[in-house]
């Protein structure tokens, strides 16, 4: 037992995993790689065995040489170069070898175009990544893609993380393409997410005909390897830095199980006012609807079914999605501040905004509350605080936080008194510094709010939902309405519950 426990181990090292490609005689292809010398190429011919699983190893580092050879792209570290490169090279393979061992090999290419820190240290190193194969001799080809970001400091040790990261990648295509948590945690073998993100990937072909890249890609941020993911409209698995890249950007953080009139009013809000800000007017924005992890965590364990159709719903209103680890505000806000240096609006309910103001959440960092309001207003961040009815904020004080917060949509409560960011109740010995932030409009109270919506929360409406009650209707989105009860989101059913026929 411990000798077969140690041989797995064994196997599972970045030179065993190659050399176990090299001796597998059908396994053939080609190696093409810019940026940062031929890293993967160099640790299978370091493993031994090469000659059978090499054809052939570029690196076309000159852009002259590269356009001749792939041709033109609008940026050399970009998926459009990468997809360019790998058509051209595995097409060749095809066109030259297919006659001569076609009938008994699979072919595959693999290639990477990277930037990793340079002579000036002047750019991020981050690089994109993937390998084209056949799982079986003259089948159609799968394809597994993503994108990469090396966090050590020198440059030797950004081409080894590479190097390791592009083994780890070919060896999870041949091996582990069933077991998709596998082949997701296996990515960062041996280098671990401190040394490099995977921040997103994509899987197509045959061989992944029942995966869906939006459970993969929830799965890097579940199992660490990123931070944050990001979904189109479509469904379709975003790069961040494509998206964000100096972009105004305005978020809404919410549960959206499912997304309500509140959501939508709450953001139509946000945007009239965070577009009017001098510091965004002309500039491109992007507005995203964030769930964090721990709201998907809320019941113990990851429902993809309840997460799909959240991001589903979310697309249906044309909405960008985002999944994060952030529990904190000024986490997401350092986040998006990776990416852009444009203005960060944050759309927010008053109860979250005391949850801004909760020390507990602070109490990691030296400097508390304090250090991470530096951190989050430190360059062109404003908060838009939505309104909540009084009946509601006596609930959220009381921490009757599972309270009805509302009745169904136009119900009057008691003096229908509204709680603003302008009335709103701050501890006493923080209270000078919100008034410094809202006094600067590092916080603004939202204006030209729905007074009929105010009511709808998402956890009575999910109640609802799963209680036949069809007032549920009236409190989302028509083409929301119309999703869940298409798709029987949710646990809807317009059966109503059998009953025993009388005696």
């Amino acid at each position: 037992m411990v000798t077969r426990m140690s041989e797995k181990k064994e196997l599972l090292t970045t030179n065993r995993k190659a050399l176990t490609v090299n001796l597998d005689e059908s396994k053939y292809g080609t190696f093409a790689e810019i940026g940062a010398g031929q890293e993967v190429a160099r640790i299978f011919f370091q493993a031994g065995g090469a000659s059978g699983t090499i054809a052939k190893t570029i690196s076309a580092y000159d852009m002259n040489f590269s356009d001749a050879i792939y041709g033109k792209s609008p940026r050399y570290v970009s998926r459009e170069r990468l997809g360019l490169m790998l058509d051209h090279e595995y097409n060749l393979l095809l066109e030259r070898l297919a006659v001569s061992r076609g009938e008994r090999t699979s072919f595959f290419a693999f290639a990477n175009t990277v930037a990793t820190k340079g002579y000036r240290g002047n750019h991020d190193a981050h690089g994109w990544m993937g390998v084209r194969f056949q799982t079986h001799p003259a089948g159609a080809p799968s394809e597994v893609l993503l994108h990469v970001r090396m966090w050590d400091k020198e440059n030797v040790l950004q081409q080894e993380s590479l190097g390791i990261a592009g083994t780890n990648l070919i060896y999870a295509a041949f091996y582990y393409r069933e077991d998709p948590r596998r082949f997701i945690e296996s990515l960062v073998d041996h280098l671990g997410t401190a040394r490099l993100e995977v921040d997103m990937i994509k899987f197509s072909g045959p061989a992944f005909a029942q995966t869906d890249n939006r459970l993969m890609a929830l799965s890097l941020v579940q199992f660490g390897l990123t931070n944050a993911v990001m979904f189109g409209p479509d469904g379709e698995v975003l790069q961040p830095s494509e998206v964000l890249y100096k972009k105004a950007v305005l978020v809404e953080r919410g549960s959206f199980r499912p997304v309500t009139h509140v959501n939508v009013d709450m953001l139509n809000c946000a945007t009239a006012q965070f577009v009017q800000e001098p510091e965004v007017k002309g500039k491109d924005v992007i507005v995203v609807m964030e769930i964090t992890m721990n709201n998907l965590l809320a019941a113990g364990a990851i429902d993809g079914a309840d997460f799909l159709q959240r991001v589903d719903l979310l697309g249906e209103l044309g909405f960008t999605a985002m999944v994060s680890n952030y529990p904190e505000y000024y986490r997401l806000t350092s986040y998006f501040r990776r990416y852009t240096k444009e203005m960060i609006g944050v759309a927010l309910g008053i109860n979250n905004l005391l949850e801004v103001f909760n020390e507990k959440y602070y109490e990691h960092l030296d400097g508390g509350i304090l250090e991470s309001f530096g951190r989050m207003f430190k360059h062109a961040v404003k908060l838009y605080v939505y309104p909540m009815r009084q009946e509601a904020f006596d609930h959220y004080l009381a921490g009757d936080r599972a309270a009805p917060v509302g009745s169904a949509m136009g119900h009057a409560f008691a003096a229908n008194v509204l709680i603003t960011a302008k009335n709103v109740h701050i501890s006493a010995h923080l209270r000078n510094l919100y008034d410094h932030l809202l006094e600067n409009h590092y916080i603004d109270a939202i204006v030209g709010f729905d007074h009929d919506v105010l009511g709808i929360i998402s956890r009575d409406v999910l109640g609802r939902i799963r209680e036949r009650d069809p007032s549920w209707e009236k409190m989302v989105p028509g083409n929301v309405a119309k999703a869940i009860k298409a798709r029987g989101l949710f646990g809807y059913n317009e059966k109503p519950p059998a009953t025993l026929a009388p005696q």
